[in-house]
């Protein structure tokens, strides 16, 4: 789980309630310690989850308020200083730390952002084709090195184009999602979920052989029919499942096969799965 990941967990007023009760736990122990005891990285942390979870501009108020807090507790804890102009000075530099460290996570979470819209579908937010081949890329080389097993599926929505012709985009948009997080939510977290576009999604299972794949897909075309008729869609599933063991093939290739065998499955009355092994047998791919 990422950081993005985390601070979507709650509501920004949440996270900025969060931070403030921080802040005010960080001034009650610099105050309690006293003056010999230096707690300026701790101010750090308040001003961190803000400004990562809420924003930059509730950044800078924790920052603002974190520096006028320690000139507070410095004033009145007794610290003197040859000129009542340093405590300004000090004031300004620290401001100046905290503001420049608001800057530099919303850098990074800008960054973080870009790096996960690199690699996620915007509609669903599973991953996209491109980081599903990079990844299945090197399930092929680990599967061929440790001649271990792994699983791509093929899912492809039957009558799909109904829903959009009968409720609109929108409702179209929304059964993606739904088909998208249910995947998500019947699947391990090591599974990799990406849209292909248009109404078909992929699967790579890890450590997945052919005994153990017909028993989970069959589990996820049940759960992904049952949210369909919860909400009266008459939306079906032809999966194409392909499970592999140190193939010397490329993404394309296993892909293909894969496309091959839902495809098949559409042609001969939709709304089932087909499973083979690679190699497949020349029976197999004439079916």
């Amino acid at each position: 789980m990422d950081l993005s990941e985390v601070s979507g967990k709650f509501s920004k007023p949440v996270w900025a309630g969060m931070g403030l009760i921080l802040l005010g736990g960080v001034a009650v122990l610099d105050y309690v310690t006293g003056p010999e005891l230096s707690f300026s990285l701790f101010y750090l942390i308040p001003i961190s989850i803000v400004s990562w979870a809420v924003g930059r501009k509730i950044g800078i108020i924790t920052a603002i308020l974190s520096a006028g807090i320690w000139l507070i507790i410095e004033v009145i804890s007794g610290v003197k200083y040859s000129n009542a102009f340093i405590y300004l000075w000090n004031t300004i530099i620290r401001l100046g730390f905290f503001a420049l460290s608001v800057f530099a996570i919303r850098l990074s979470r800008t960054v973080e952002r870009e790096r996960m819209y690199a690699r996620t579908d915007p509609l669903t937010g599973v991953f996209n084709i491109r980081f599903f081949q990079s990844v299945a890329r090197t399930e092929i080389d680990r599967s061929a090195r440790y001649d271990h097993p792994f699983t791509i599926a093929f899912v492809d929505l039957d009558n799909f184009k109904r829903i959009n012709d009968t409720y609109g985009h929108t409702v179209g948009d929304n059964v993606l999602r739904i088909i998208a997080d249910t995947m998500k939510n019947h699947l391990r977290k090591t599974d990799i979920i990406a849209r292909m576009g248009g109404d078909e999604f992929v699967i790579l299972l890890p450590e997945i052989g052919s005994e153990t794949a017909p028993v989970i897909m069959a589990n996820v075309q049940h759960q992904l029919t049952e949210e369909m008729k919860l909400r009266n869609w008459n939306v079906t599933f032809s999966i194409g499942v392909l499970s592999l063991t140190a193939p010397e093939l490329s993404v394309d290739q296993i892909l293909s096969m894969a496309d091959r065998m839902m495809y098949t499955v559409k042609n001969s009355g939709k709304n089932n799965i087909r499973y083979a092994s690679y190699p497949l047998k020349a029976t197999e791919m004439e079916k």
